[in-house]
């Protein structure tokens, strides 16, 4: 597949997404390493901001030692990319990098979550992940999501498809990742608890505002991935987790779209680094009861 990214006026030739991805997979098995080994003694750090919603704000020293450890491998490996981490505050590689937002067509951004589900970390449950994208100007070319405590991890590829393998396993090696027998579950995100009467007749109900509990495990938003999930309502889509496994979904097979059912902008076209509600399942049927939640909910 031709790659949109040619040298555009930068010393060095543009990796594409598939290179990008190959060279930071060794570096990522060993970051799933440590999470895994030091899981549980890690050490929590203050929360990063005030507010309602202190599942996000969590923060451990793993999220900024496995930040680190991909931000050298980049400096190293791929000095002309962009570079946009979680902990990008907290770092100190930060400004060593080009530039830490979308560029023009063809001048990739890579971004990081160190540790996506970090209260899930701190609490002993399985379902965190290391959250890599690659991203062009309008969408995601690239997308790696590793589940350290599952020994596996999920990628796509732009137009290619989305994968699942061991985490020993090289890209070529992977298993094509399909949605389409998953459990009948829905994971709310936070404060879309709102579409639950809608939906709880034909659906078991994952509102983590609710749901969560520091002793029993329940899916995260990457259940999508796993089967776990037949669909998901997320109030608002990081560009560094929530677009990057909503990529993967989508590659995957499942529909995504905003809560009104309207087509994923580009991503230019939020500079907050932030997509509006988006409505993620598995298939034409769970969408339809997704939106008719929402418009429900008014």
């Amino acid at each position: 597949m031709h790659s949109p990214f040619t040298n555009q006026a930068f010393f060095y030739t543009m990796p594409t997404p598939r290179q990008i991805l190959a060279a930071l997979l060794p570096q990522l098995r060993v970051a799933a390493a440590y999470a895994r080994q030091l899981q549980p003694q890690i050490r929590t750090l203050p929360a990063k901001e005030a507010g309602s919603n202190w599942f996000a704000a969590a923060l451990t020293d793993a999220d900024l030692a496995v930040q680190n450890l991909v931000e050298v491998t980049l400096l190293a490996t791929f000095p002309q990319l962009r570079f946009y981490g979680e902990e990008r505050d907290r770092s100190y590689n930060t400004s060593y990098f080009r530039a830490p937002d979308l560029g023009p067509a063809g001048d990739p951004l890579v971004t990081l979550d160190p540790i996506d589900g970090t209260q899930f970390y701190i609490d002993g449950h399985a379902n965190y992940q290391i959250v890599l994208s690659v991203l062009n100007w309008d969408d995601c070319e690239a997308a790696l999501a590793v589940s350290p405590a599952r020994n596996c991890y999920y990628y796509a590829l732009r137009g290619e498809s989305a994968f699942w393998g061991s985490l020993d396993a090289d890209l070529a090696s992977c298993h094509p990742l399909p949605c389409d027998r998953p459990e009948p579950a829905i994971f709310l995100g936070w404060e879309m608890g709102k579409l639950a009467p809608a939906l709880q007749a034909k659906y078991r109900l994952i509102d983590v505002a609710t749901s969560y509990s520091s002793q029993v495990q329940i899916p995260n938003f990457n259940g999508i991935l796993s089967g776990e999930l037949a669909g998901a309502v997320l109030p608002a889509a990081n560009f560094i987790d929530g677009v990057a496994l909503t990529f993967l979904a989508r590659e995957a097979g499942c529909t995504a779209t905003l809560l009104d059912g309207s087509p994923l902008p580009p991503l230019h076209a939020h500079p907050n680094f932030q997509l509006p509600g988006v409505l993620v399942a598995a298939s034409a049927s769970v969408h339809r009861d997704l939106r008719a939640a929402v418009q429900q909910a008014g």
